[in-house]
């Protein structure tokens, strides 16, 4: 059994996971992990790091992490953001890997700002075809050992890759699209074997609603990802308390509910947790996903005289 089911990770992976980049439940909280365009936008420094650990008990089920640092740029009357990002995620006998260079333009148009961004790096895919064959899967249709352009050994390949996004914000909503991998890069495994990372274009938004009691408020989102081919959508409802602690619902139709929570601890520290609920027949094979994010938000200000230093969470 175990067997059959890393073979259809294989398949999975190949189908599906392949044209999707990896999957974040708290993306409401690590923007520029999906849109260049959305870094600087706090105004202060921010170092966000993801690590999630995807359906337990599920062989393959694999684990991602995420990690980026932006900061807002100004010189003269112009202002812009730069950021850093790099992934790691690792879905049964493949491990995807990435990094970029982020920049993004922002200018004041109406009653907010639009910033136009893209990034520049690598995508890394590896693929342990040792363990595969080490596995020696057979079926009575397919012969995964026969099969040139499947590697026996552990391959892995880099392709150069660029993404463009565009970002606008007010004090009450904000909305993003994104295309990541414009230019399809694709990944050699010597000379059988290759992958081309589709285009995948990313939709967000979201709004804040404050209650009467103005402790509270409301800060529903959403996430579209999509190859042109398959879709997903995350449909998001967050409660904040007192700018400091929050909880949320998403709802990914057909696939998973989401429960999620945090809290900002002090000096611009803060910590959330995710768990994602299967609600397919999935749900029967695995104890759900579990993701951790740790973020830190600062603010760092140079004078002639001195350096001054303090820290402020921004949701």
């Amino acid at each position: 059994m175990k067997k059959l089911v890393l073979g259809i990770f294989i398949l999975l992976f190949v189908s599906v996971k392949a044209q999707f980049d990896a999957q974040l439940s708290q993306y409401m909280f690590h923007s520029n992990a999906f849109n260049p365009a959305a870094v600087g936008e706090s105004n202060l420094i921010e170092i966000i790091g993801q690590h999630r650990l995807n359906m337990i008990s599920m062989p393959g089920g694999g684990s991602t992490t995420a990690f980026s640092i932006n900061s807002p740029l100004k010189s003269g009357k112009s202002k812009s953001g730069l950021g850093f990002s790099v992934l790691d995620d690792k879905v049964g006998w493949f491990n995807n890997q990435a990094a970029h260079l982020q920049y993004a333009y922002k200018k004041k148009i109406g009653d907010g700002k639009l910033s136009i961004g893209t990034e520049i790096g690598f995508v890394s895919l590896g693929f342990s075809g040792d363990s595969v064959a080490q596995m020696k899967i057979t079926s009575e249709y397919y012969s995964f050992s026969g099969d040139d352009a499947i590697p026996q050994t552990s391959v892995i390949g880099l392709g150069f890759d660029v993404g463009v996004g565009v970002w606008y914000t007010t004090e009450k909503w904000y909305g993003g699209l994104s295309f990541l991998h414009a230019n399809q890069p694709t990944v050699k495994w010597g000379m059988n074997s290759e992958f081309q990372q589709k285009t995948s274009l990313f939709a967000t938004g979201g709004f804040n609603y404050t209650f009467d009691n103005q402790k509270y408020s409301l800060k529903p989102s959403f996430l579209l990802k999509s190859d042109f081919k398959q879709w997903q959508f995350d449909i998001s409802a967050r409660l904040e308390y007192d700018g400091k602690y929050w909880g949320g619902l998403t709802i990914r139709p057909l696939n998973t509910a989401v429960l999620f929570a945090g809290i900002n601890i002090n000096g611009g520290l803060a910590l959330g947790y995710s768990f994602d609920i299967p609600t397919s027949r999935l749900i029967t094979t695995n104890f759900g996903s579990h993701e951790l994010l740790l973020s830190y938000s600062f603010e760092y200000v140079f004078s002639k005289q001195n350096s001054k230093y303090k820290s402020i969470r921004y949701l």
